[in-house]
């Protein structure tokens, strides 16, 4: 199944599978998902888990949410509650698959020919640089650098101290970079 929509049915029967109250007042699972599916898409497959597996990672993330639903305390946003996770269930997914490619599918952009292949080839870079990251710097560039979240958010949301998610933060950066000039260098070289 490719993220090609954004409904809430993406995955057929899960909504109303989903118990229906949660901590927080007029909220339930079913609205988590449908404002939050896309999100949680979207970052399953930044943090690496493979395109053929991310729906079923996808579920498996608001399969495990009700169950961990006392453990919300309403310190962070659902975003960062979601988000935590997801990164266990990108970690487990990724154990399981061997291999990442981009689903074109993704990206979701229905635009000229010659832009959507520009898209996909500048998305399947990142694919590549965000694969030759650890698991510590790759969590953290997603959500500062992707996501946009501060580096406080970061730190609760992985119960991190401040100071080690700026160093992951700046050796994931300087990767990157270093990932990037190589990829130009060898493209000049061409």
């Amino acid at each position: 199944m490719s993220q090609s929509g954004s409904s809430a049915t993406r995955i057929h029967g899960l909504e109303s599978a989903l118990p229906q109250s949660t901590n927080t007042p007029g909220l339930t699972i079913a609205d988590l998902y449908r404002d939050n599916f896309q999100y949680v898409w979207r970052c399953l497959r930044r943090l690496g888990v493979h395109q053929s597996s991310v729906d079923d990672a996808a579920q498996d993330v608001f399969l495990v949410a009700p169950r961990k639903l006392d453990s919300f305390e309403g310190r962070s946003s659902h975003k960062v509650w979601l988000f935590a996770i997801a990164l266990r269930v990108a970690k487990e997914h990724r154990r399981r698959d061997t291999r990442l490619e981009l689903d074109p599918d993704a990206l979701g952009v229905a635009t000229h020919p010659d832009t959507t292949l520009d898209l996909r080839q500048r998305a399947n870079l990142l694919d590549r640089i965000l694969d030759c990251l650890n698991d510590e710097q790759r969590e953290v560039f997603v959500m500062a650098e992707i996501e946009q979240w501060s580096a406080p958010e970061i730190a609760a949301a992985l119960s991190l101290k401040l100071n080690t998610v700026y160093s992951r933060l700046r050796l994931a950066r300087a990767q990157f970079e270093r990932a990037l000039a190589r990829h130009h260098a060898a493209l000049e070289a061409k």
